[in-house]
């Protein structure tokens, strides 16, 4: 993990004045855990001068940091709702503000949202200024790229089928992932959710389970409506998610509703490892 000293650009501060003083990030505040520091300013770079107006705030973007829609989504956010207790304030970048921007709004849009004024990037200084700095380049070398989910039209979930149909459909994808859902019961901000994968296929290169895994959860997440539509109640409810990584995008193409007393998945599943596709 990044330490915060590895983001900053020397330079000049900037003066916080004498009204601001050291609280500890509230527990309410998930996004802004083990960053690296445990006390904030407050008032805090986005104004906010109460804590309930903190964590307010702040909750209505844990949902976007879930989505890893940009490796420093999270440290871009925490600078600004809990700016860390320094002799002075530290900006994020305005380099960082862009890459995160590029990258997440997208998925606000997904999600009905445009980008907000108040992360306007001009407002933020440039980066011969003491500011929290990109790591990008770095972050590529040390990490591989992985496809990104997009978003997209929800799939019909499909509820009758047969299992030679599955097995057509397995020949045109790349993976076929089994997806336990369930709504947690959310006491302020976004709706959570509970999401267990289990990989059933992946024939994409290199790709490994757990990041195949962690890439289902992300379009889940940036998908909400989708994920809505398959978890209407707080029941968990089962899903096969079955779809094609084009261009370095993750598309799902297909959703079976798994119901335990369907025998015609099951055997699809175990047909496929000795299926041969025409």
């Amino acid at each position: 993990a990044f330490t915060l000293s590895s983001f900053l650009r020397v330079g000049t501060g900037f003066d916080i004045g004498l009204s601001t003083k050291c609280v500890v990030i509230p527990k309410e505040m998930d996004m802004c855990h083990e960053i690296g520091y445990s006390e904030m300013r407050l008032p805090n770079l986005m104004g906010h001068t109460s804590m309930a107006e903190v964590i307010l705030k702040s909750t209505t973007w844990q949902h976007l940091v879930h989505t890893d829609c940009h490796p420093h989504v999270r440290m871009f956010l925490c600078s600004l709702f809990a700016p860390i207790c320094l002799d002075t304030f530290i900006h994020p970048c305005r380099s960082m503000c862009v890459g995160v921007r590029d990258s997440c709004a997208p998925v606000l849009a997904c999600h009905g949202h445009s980008w907000p004024e108040s992360l306007d990037c001009d407002r933020f200084p440039a980066d011969e200024d003491m500011c929290l700095a990109s790591l990008t380049k770095e972050y590529k070398y040390l990490h591989k790229v992985l496809p990104k989910p997009a978003c997209q039209t929800c799939p019909a979930v499909e509820e009758f089928f047969t299992h030679k149909r599955i097995l057509q459909v397995f020949c045109d994808s790349n993976f076929a992932v089994k997806v336990k859902l369930s709504k947690e019961r959310a006491l302020i901000g976004d709706q959570e959710y509970n999401i267990e994968c289990h990989v059933e296929f992946i024939t994409q290169g290199s790709l490994l389970p757990y990041e195949t895994q962690h890439m289902i959860q992300q379009w889940l997440l940036i998908n909400e409506n989708c994920t809505q539509r398959m978890t209407q109640t707080h029941r968990p409810m089962v899903y096969l998610l079955v779809g094609k990584i084009e261009e370095g995008i993750v598309l799902v193409n297909q959703i079976y509703h798994w119901q335990r007393r369907d025998s015609q998945l099951t055997l699809a599943t175990q047909k496929w490892r000795y299926h041969k596709c025409l």
